[in-house]
């Protein structure tokens, strides 16, 4: 009798492992409006680059239903090893083109650190986190975020514990690998995303100390919407000979219409309250160049009759992040704040 059940058994693997997709939790269709710069595709599929079944899964839980223009260029060619130098628009999915390789290259029975992404700032290292968790989620590939302002010492704990993955920004991971804690002889992929400000002065230093803690060998992909003269210094360093990916005629995405009015200082606020009730505004993200504009300013919205919150650099993680939740889930018309919330944004 077991003999006359093992082909049904063989034909019910056989359908299942054909019809896996079906098995998929897949979220509602994304009905926003799309422009060009993620529709005008060659028409790819995920499953044209022999990807992990595990995560194609997460790929397509996540609600990717083919790649992008910049998925398209980035994940074959960092599939095959080649270092990269890509140009590319926020909002574009360039951070899934770099995270899908990566994971993918991960032996996951490996128990050492095989990729670094860093980044600049600590909203950025969260987010970007949390795309390789959601993709990957179906895989065992440990993810690690660990940036400066936070517990040294609960990072030194959790990387005695297995760690493939790491994202950070370079003067904590580097100090992290001084110390001998972060371990990065098998780290055969380093990801560099808004390489522009990693090759600040601020943290340019830093990378390139880490940079010698990595394999001979290593691989390096480098994402940035702009690239000044210091990036091409780097890459003639380190990056001799880099497939280059230029997607980008100009910076704003399209679809998008920018206006700009000279005002002076006293006319800012006169300027804002005109354009509040001429146009028909559902929300509005309103940027200052310092901590004290931010409090001020929504000081005055709320005055003019607005609801406004405001979110900034001194204020606690915690906080700024639930103001920010409440703020994108309609609490609130208008948000003022500096530039390094633009990482919170969804992308």
């Amino acid at each position: 009798a077991s003999e006359h059940h093992a082909p049904a058994a063989a034909d019910d693997a056989d359908l299942s492992s054909q019809d896996w997709k079906a098995q998929l939790k897949l979220p509602p269709p994304d009905t926003r409006y799309q422009t060009e710069d993620v529709t005008a595709t060659k028409g790819n599929e995920f499953e044209d680059y022999f990807l992990k079944r595990e995560l194609l899964m997460g790929i397509y839980e996540k609600g990717f239903e083919r790649p992008s223009p910049i998925q398209e260029e980035s994940i074959p060619i960092a599939l095959t090893g080649s270092d990269i130098l890509a140009r590319a628009k926020n909002g574009t999915g360039k951070t899934a083109a770099f995270c899908i390789p990566a994971l993918e290259k991960i032996d996951q029975d490996k128990n050492a650190i095989q990729v670094v992404i860093l980044v600049p700032t600590r909203e950025l290292a969260l987010q970007t986190s949390q795309v390789c968790k959601e993709l990957g989620k179906h895989l065992k590939i440990q993810v690690m975020v660990t940036t400066g302002g936070t517990s040294l010492k609960d990072d030194i704990v959790r990387l005695y514990q297995p760690v493939h993955l790491l994202v950070g920004t370079p003067g904590r991971v580097l100090d992290l690998t001084k110390k001998g804690i972060c371990i990065l002889k098998d780290c055969s992929m380093l990801i560099m995303d808004e390489a522009d400000k990693l090759l600040s002065p601020e943290f340019q230093p830093s990378v390139e100390q880490l940079i010698r803690y990595l394999p001979s060998s290593r691989q390096i992909l480098m994402f940035s919407a702009t690239f000044p003269v210091t990036v091409k210094a780097f890459k003639d360093k380190y990056l001799p000979k880099p497939y280059v990916i230029n997607l980008m005629d100009e910076l704003t995405l399209k679809g998008i219409t920018q206006f700009y009015a000279f005002v002076e200082e006293r006319q800012k606020v006169h300027c804002l309250n005109t354009l509040f009730s001429k146009l028909q505004i559902n929300q509005s993200i309103i940027f200052c160049n310092s901590v004290n504009r931010v409090e001020l300013l929504a000081k005055k919205i709320t005055e003019l009759g607005y609801s406004c919150f405001y979110i900034h650099a001194k204020m606690l993680q915690d906080h700024r992040n639930r103001v920010f939740h409440d703020f994108r889930n309609g609490a609130c018309r208008n948000l003022v704040c500096t530039g390094m919330e633009l990482y919170l944004l969804p992308s």
